[in-house]
């Protein structure tokens, strides 16, 4: 997840003063705003349940009114606070955040608790209509729709809830996962689009699990839909034989038969993303990418309109980081926030020895963060033993859910240089660094190893139509 605080607002008080109120931006888009109070409050909260040891420090009180350049280094220092604060393992998931951001969430956006319906759509288009309270969270909405449904308790942790956006040609984008901080009928609800919808949508990778959610009915019938529907759209590759095949098993209504032939195509389970530029395997450079199969996989457009195809393992990802920044204007150094830009960029090993910065330039950048996080998850899962089945909340385990180490990207620099020092100047907002510490150097230097015996990597070539990383 990528918190910022990128501006401040000047608001009147009810006892006719003013105050500032900080704008918490999750994933880019506005979640909530808060007053230095009451983040002081939730520092002081967390103190006492964590210890000082364990908790960052909070930027100070000052005696008097600030001035604009204060507010400005407060702002600043708030937003390190929060994200260092998310990012701990142990704080991140406390009930004590989650439940500030999700109680400061629906105050901003001033929607009481009452009763609503709320549609979430499945991935054939249907329709699904569940009641709940506009102060129910993600966790709570998911299993609404869930026991709408019929699906079985111990497959829910297997979906999950995701915001879209509908395109005009009736294609759709991924905003992003919802999440435990997030109350989803207020997020959709705030952004006063019809446009944006929440998805039911399979929330693993490993398409093993596929088998687990088929025994059931309920779960082989979502996740047949989703099949059809990602074809349709034309994110698998099919040649006309497999398509034959799999109309043919459609029209016998072979459902379990469709999903395994669909697991034998390219790009099964991954996510596709919208167009977007990266600077490898040159500056400049379109590119498609989606995430799946524990990796991001390029599909570039070189400069001589020469279609390039690779991937990238999630495995050799030393690091990552999301950077929110703005071209400064004319020279004047004063940033136009109209023109932000989002860039996703790893840390890759590229070869024995050789590690290498790679740039994606995209509006969903964030949400590709996302995957590589989730895969990362998942393989620590995996590696544990455990389950990806969902706890209950107060009651027996349907299974283990496992936090991976990963997510201990405070340890990190708060903010890192642009591994290309030519690119224009930027006057950088904020940024989010992510470290594998799920996959320390330790396995790097056994990638290296075998790399060095001609086992692991086989170089990118202008003369070839792909690339194997």
């Amino acid at each position: 997840m990528h918190f910022s605080i990128p501006e401040t607002e000047t608001c009147n008080s009810d006892s006719g003063g003013q105050y500032v109120a900080y704008s918490i931006h999750v994933n880019g888009v506005l979640h909530c705003r808060v007053r230095y109070s009451q983040l002081f409050g939730l520092h002081e909260q967390l103190k006492k349940e964590y210890g000082n040891n364990v908790v960052p420090v909070f930027p100070p009180k000052k005696l008097f009114t600030l001035t604009p350049s204060e507010v400005e280094q407060r702002r600043e220092q708030l937003e390190k606070y929060m994200q260092a604060v998310r990012q701990d393992p142990v704080l991140g998931s406390s009930e004590t955040f989650n439940s500030f951001l999700r109680r400061s969430q629906q105050e901003t956006q001033q929607i009481p608790t009452e009763e609503a319906q709320l549609e979430v759509f499945l991935s054939n288009g249907q329709k699904v209509k569940v009641s709940i309270l506009t102060s129910d969270q993600t966790e709570d909405v998911l299993e609404a729709v869930g026991a709408k449904l019929d699906l079985p308790e111990e497959l829910i942790g297997y979906f999950s809830l995701y915001l879209i956006k509908d395109g005009v040609d009736g294609s759709f984008s991924f905003v992003r996962k919802l999440q435990e901080f997030e109350l989803p009928y207020v997020s959709v609800t705030s952004l006063r689009n019809r446009d944006y919808k929440i998805i039911l949508r399979k929330s693993f990778w490993d398409s093993s699990y596929d088998d687990d959610v088929m025994e059931k009915r309920v779960g082989l019938n979502l996740l047949y839909a989703q099949t059809v529907s990602d074809i349709e759209r034309g994110w698998l590759q099919v040649s006309k034989e497999q398509l034959q095949q799999l109309k043919s098993l459609q029209e016998k209504v072979s459902k379990k038969e469709f999903i395994q032939l669909a697991q034998t195509l390219k790009y099964y389970g991954y996510l596709k993303f919208e167009p977007c530029i990266t600077d490898f395997p040159e500056k400049g450079c379109q590119v498609i990418v989606s995430a799946g199969n524990n990796e991001l996989n390029f599909q570039v457009k070189l400069p001589n309109e020469q279609i390039k195809e690779g991937s990238f393992k999630v495995t050799r990802m030393r690091c990552w980081r999301v950077t929110s920044s703005v071209p400064f204007s004319n020279g004047t150094g004063s940033p136009n926030k109209s023109e932000a830009r989002l860039e996703l960029a790893f840390e890759y090993l590229m070869s024995k020895d050789r590690l290498q910065w790679i740039t994606i330039s995209s509006p969903q950048a964030i949400m590709m963060s996302i995957c590589l996080q989730s895969m990362v998850d998942e393989l620590m899962v995996k590696k544990s033993g455990g389950s990806i089945k969902k706890v209950k909340r107060g009651g027996a385990a349907c299974g283990v859910h496992v936090r991976s180490d990963s997510q201990q990207a405070v340890k990190s620099p708060p903010m890192l240089d642009s591994p290309d020092g030519s690119r224009e100047p930027i006057a950088k907002l904020s940024v989010s660094v992510n470290v594998l510490r799920s996959f320390p150097m330790v396995l790097l230097l056994v990638l290296c190893a075998a790399a060095a015996r001609g086992l692991v990597l086989s170089r990118f070539s202008p003369s070839h139509h792909s690339w194997a990383l």
